[in-house]
C-alpha cells in the first residue's frame, strides 16, 4: 500500500506508525507524485492533489504544521468514523495524533487545585470516549474503511493483550516505625477529632501486639511472582504537606524495598517537588539506586502530577525511559486513547522521544474516593474497562497502593473490588 502526501512530517511518521506499523500492516510513504502515479498497486492520496487514481483522503492541517492548534476540535464524520474535525475537515489520522500527542492539555488552564489537568475538560469525556481506547478503535475503523476501498485485506494484526498490576507505596507503614515526634503529632490530632480506633490501632502497633496496616508487603510479593508485570513505585521524596513517606534511611523501609525489589520491578515514585524540578528527581533516583542495586528506569509521579511537556523532559532529563503517570485520579479511562504503551511525542520540539509512555485504565482511589462507586458498580466498571483493553489490545494497567488493599477502615469493602482484577484475568486464562 503506497500513500501519498506533500510533505512527509514528523508528525505524520509518528501516526502511521502508531495506525499501520504496530499492526504490522504493509506500506509506503512517498511524496513524488510522478512515483505515485505510476503506481499500479493499492494506493492512497493523503492530500489535496488530485490524481487520476487512487483513493483520496483530503487531509486537516495537523499532522503537516508545527502549530498547537489554537482551536479546539469538534466532533467530525468520515465515512462511518465518528472521529474529530479540524477547521471542518474531519481527519481519522489528524484525531489520533491529537488525542495521543494530548496536545490540549498544552497551556491548558483547565486544572484542579494541584495543578493537573482535569479528566471533565478533556475531549474524550466531553464526547463519552474516555472510557474506551478510542485512538485504537479509529485504527480498526480506518484499516476496515480502506480494506472496502481498495479490496484487499491489509492483515492487520490486533496488539498483544497483557495484564498490569501496579502499586503505589504512598505510606509504608500506617503507625510503625514513625519517630516519636510524629507518633505524638499523630495521637494528639486523632484524640482532637475523636479517632479513638485510630489511636488504639497505632498503640497496638507500636508496642508490637499487632502487624501495621499497611504492611500487606507478602501479599504484594505473592502477586508479583504471579504477574511478571507487577510494578511497584516507590515514594522516596523529602518530607512535604504532599510527600509524607519514611525517609530513605530508614532500615525498616530499606527492607521492604528489598524484600519487594526480589519478585518486582521497582520504579521511583516522583514525589511532589519533582515535576519541575529534575534535580530533586535525580537525588530521589539516587536513593532508591543506593537501596537496590540498580538505577530504576521507571517513574509514576506521586499524585499524578503531570503538566506538559515540563514534567516528561524532566524524565528525559535524568534518564528515565517508561513513564506510568497517563492516567486521571478524577476519572477512570484512557487519558491518552489507547491502553497500548507509546513514545511520547514533545509538540513543542515537534519530535517523538525515547520516554515510553504506558497508561493505566483506573486507580484505586477514583472509583471509591471521587466517583464514589459502590462495590458492585465499581466492579462493573473494571469489567467494562478489561474487556475493552482485551478487544483493542495493550495493557490492562491498574492502580492500588499498599493500604489500600489492607481492608483497612474504610478500603474493607473493596477487597472484593480488588479481587475483580484477577477474576476477570483468571476467566480470561481459562477461556484461551
Amino acid at each position: 500500500m503506497l500513500i501519498y502526501v506533500e510533505y512527509i512530517t514528523e508528525r505524520l511518521l509518528y501516526t502511521l506508525s502508531f495506525v499501520f506499523g504496530d499492526r504490522k500492516v504493509a506500506y509506503q510513504l512517498t511524496n513524488d507524485g510522478i512515483a505515485f502515479m505510476a503506481e499500479k498497486g493499492p494506493k492512497i492520496n493523503y492530500s489535496d492533489r488530485d490524481f487520476v487514481d487512487g483513493f483520496q483522503i483530503v487531509p486537516a492541517r495537523i499532522l503537516f504544521e508545527d502549530e498547537l492548534q489554537k482551536e479546539a476540535p469538534t466532533k467530525g464524520q468520515y465515512e462511518d468514523i465518528t472521529c474529530l474535525s479540524f477547521q471542518d475537515k474531519p481527519d481519522v489520522l489528524g484525531s489520533i495524533f491529537y488525542i495521543l500527542s494530548r496536545m490540549e492539555e498544552y497551556n491548558s488552564p483547565q486544572t484542579d487545585g494541584l495543578g493537573r489537568y482535569k479528566a471533565s475538560a478533556s475531549i474524550l469525556h466531553k464526547n463519552d470516549w474516555l472510557q474506551e481506547p478510542i485512538c485504537d478503535r479509529w485504527s480498526n475503523a480506518l484499516i476496515q474503511v480502506l480494506e472496502r476501498k481498495l479490496n484487499l485485506d491489509l492483515k492487520a494484526q490486533k496488539p498483544r493483550f497483557s495484564f498490569q498490576p501496579t502499586f503505589d507505596i504512598d505510606n509504608t507503614f500506617a503507625y510503625a516505625h514513625k519517630n516519636t515526634i510524629r507518633t505524638f503529632l499523630a495521637n494528639t490530632k486523632d484524640l482532637i477529632y475523636g479517632r479513638t480506633a485510630r489511636r488504639n490501632d497505632r498503640q497496638m502497633v507500636r508496642q508490637g501486639r499487632s502487624k501495621d496496616p499497611y504492611d500487606t508487603f507478602e501479599q504484594i510479593a505473592a502477586l508479583a511472582q504471579h504477574y511478571e508485570d507487577t510494578k511497584v513505585f516507590w515514594l522516596l521524596g523529602n518530607y512535604t504537606k504532599l510527600d509524607k513517606n519514611l525517609s530513605h534511611l530508614n532500615l525498616a523501609q530499606q527492607e521492604k524495598i528489598k524484600e519487594i525489589a526480589a519478585f518486582a520491578e521497582i520504579g521511583i515514585h516522583g514525589s511532589s517537588l519533582t515535576p519541575f524540578n529534575a534535580q530533586q528527581l535525580e537525588i530521589e533516583i539516587q536513593r532508591l539506586t543506593q537501596i537496590i542495586g540498580y538505577r530504576p528506569n521507571s517513574n509514576r509521579q506521586h499524585f499524578l502530577l503531570l503538566r506538559l511537556p515540563d514534567a516528561y523532559r524532566n524524565l528525559i532529563k535524568v534518564g528515565i525511559t517508561h513513564d506510568y503517570t497517563m492516567g486521571y485520579a478524577e476519572q477512570t479511562g484512557f487519558r491518552a486513547g489507547t491502553a497500548r504503551s507509546f513514545k511520547w511525542f514533545d509538540l513543542l520540539k515537534n519530535e517523538s522521544t525515547n520516554l515510553n509512555i504506558h497508561p493505566f485504565a483506573y486507580m484505586d482511589g477514583t472509583l471509591l474516593e471521587y466517583l464514589k462507586l459502590a462495590p458492585s458498580e465499581a466492579k462493573i466498571r473494571i469489567r467494562t474497562l478489561y474487556q475493552e483493553v482485551q478487544k483493542y489490545g495493550g495493557a490492562f494497567s491498574f492502580l492500588w497502593h499498599n493500604e489500600t488493599i489492607s481492608a483497612y477502615q474504610h478500603w474493607e469493602s473493596y477487597q472484593e473490588v480488588f479481587k475483580e482484577n484477577f477474576v476477570l484475568n483468571a476467566a480470561k486464562s481459562n477461556s484461551n
